[in-house]
């Protein structure tokens, strides 16, 4: 197995945006797409260590740059002053994904018909966001996301989604988890609530350890997120068919 990555660029109005495409290139046909929503870092290396799982699993991993222009601000200060720009105009947001996906979906190695998509902190938000806008995903996970609402007209959810949520992060307290289950349940769509005992914020980064943020990395619920993850994956995309090339 060989696994290949490169960056991609994409315009989003003036904005350019660089993406990182993450794939198996034992494989002829084009292949189911991840695209990967990155936190409120930036498109890091975490990010591209996602497309990159995504690769070794016979996916492509596309990561979206949705600051653009490869932004990857640095203090709390820097990365709130990002993320809230996004988080002050879901339509500016939705809008910005869109573009991302349309440049996954138009790379030669992807079969543009069997997308996902994950995301984790503000990149589960965004990831949510993604299937509120009625893109055409089949699986939409969020991991320790940002669970609200925007206030935009409501789409038909078509991907199938998990929500991977800490109980006791601070940034979803049990109040957003259940409105988001009403959410779901009002959309019709198949859905599921993990909820983690004993988890906070960033349960799935190794690095996170700031408790006075909410903020630490649980390898138990790590390990039982990401198994979730890749048997749905598994279940939307397994009758899609690879030849070795």
């Amino acid at each position: 197995m060989t696994i290949k990555t490169k960056p991609v660029e994409y315009m989003h109005g003036k904005t350019k945006c660089v993406g990182y495409m993450a794939w198996n290139d034992t494989y002829a046909d084009p292949k189911p797409c991840v695209i990967i929503n990155h936190a409120w870092g930036g498109l890091d290396g975490f990010a591209q260590d996602k497309a990159i799982a995504m690769a070794a699993n016979g996916y492509i991993g596309f990561v979206l740059d949705n600051y653009g222009d490869g932004a990857q601000p640095e203090t709390v200060e820097e990365r709130s002053a990002a993320m809230n720009i996004f988080m002050e105009d879901r339509k500016l947001l939705q809008e910005r994904l869109k573009a991302g996906y349309k440049a996954a979906c138009a790379q030669d190695e992807v079969d543009p018909s069997h997308v996902a998509a994950m995301g984790f902190c503000f990149g589960g938000l965004c990831t949510l966001d993604m299937a509120r806008a009625g893109m055409d995903l089949k699986a939409a996970i969020s991991f320790h996301g940002l669970l609200g609402a925007p206030d935009l007209p409501k789409k038909a959810i078509k991907a199938k989604v998990i929500i991977a949520h800490g109980w006791d992060d601070p940034m979803a307290p049990p109040a957003d988890a259940m409105a988001i289950c009403e959410e779901m349940v009002q959309s019709g769509c198949d859905w599921r609530l993990h909820a983690y005992g004993l988890t906070t914020h960033a349960f799935m980064n190794p690095e996170a350890d700031d408790p006075k943020m909410g903020l630490k990395y649980n390898a138990d619920t790590e390990r039982r997120a990401w198994n979730a993850t890749l048997e749905l994956l598994d279940e939307v995309f397994g009758h899609h068919g690879v030849k070795a090339a």
